[in-house]
């Protein structure tokens, strides 16, 4: 489970580390467009527990979506992938958060959880380690998407749309599924803009 720490008087997800200025490391790199808002936060990759700044996507199109291994929903994680796969040439990003908070549907460790999404989905799109999503313990990403858009995860799977100004742009439920008319509508018309 990932852990908030202090990092030089700044809130950072255990496993950072503070730069020269205090602020948790992994900063935007050289050439790409200045990290705003919702994106500035730091998560452990699930496959190897590495620090990694959502910074890396600023300027890009990302769906967030809270994920988990044993649920009626966990097939979405194909089309999660064919989205990704499809548009990811044009800025889309999907990012994977597994979670445990729903039934208890994500049981395993950040080793078994990456195995399975890899060997049963072919997931290539980054996901991170285990977090909470919903309630008052919901790391900082799950928390500011909630407040932004005024809806909390209410099961696995559940989406949110920002754009590449980095601004929270919708939410959409578990049945939303990644080929969805309106889902899919709201992803062209955020790769569109610029």
């Amino acid at each position: 489970m990932v852990q908030l720490a202090s990092v030089g008087g700044q809130e950072a997800w255990a496993g950072t580390t503070p730069s020269a200025d205090g602020s948790a490391s992994g900063s935007p790199v050289a050439g790409t467009p200045a990290c705003k808002g919702l994106l500035q936060k730091t998560f452990l990759r699930l496959q190897d527990e590495q620090p990694q700044n959502l910074c890396q996507y600023a300027g890009k199109v990302v769906l967030v979506v809270n994920t988990a291994s044993y649920c009626g929903f966990t097939s979405q994680y194909e089309g999660l992938e064919k989205l990704y796969a499809k548009d990811s040439a044009r800025g889309l990003v999907v990012l994977g958060f597994p979670s445990n908070d729903f039934g208890q549907q994500e049981p395993g460790d950040s080793k078994q959880i990456a195995e399975f999404c890899h060997n049963t989905y072919g997931v290539k799109f980054p996901m991170f380690e285990k977090s909470v999503v919903s309630g008052a313990s919901a790391n900082p990403l799950f928390k500011e998407l909630a407040a932004a858009t005024g809806r909390s995860p209410m099961w696995n799977f559940y989406k949110y749309l920002i754009g590449r100004n980095g601004q929270a742009i919708a939410a959409y439920s578990s049945l939303t599924s990644p080929d969805d008319s309106k889902l899919t509508a709201d992803i062209e018309r955020a790769l569109s803009a610029r």
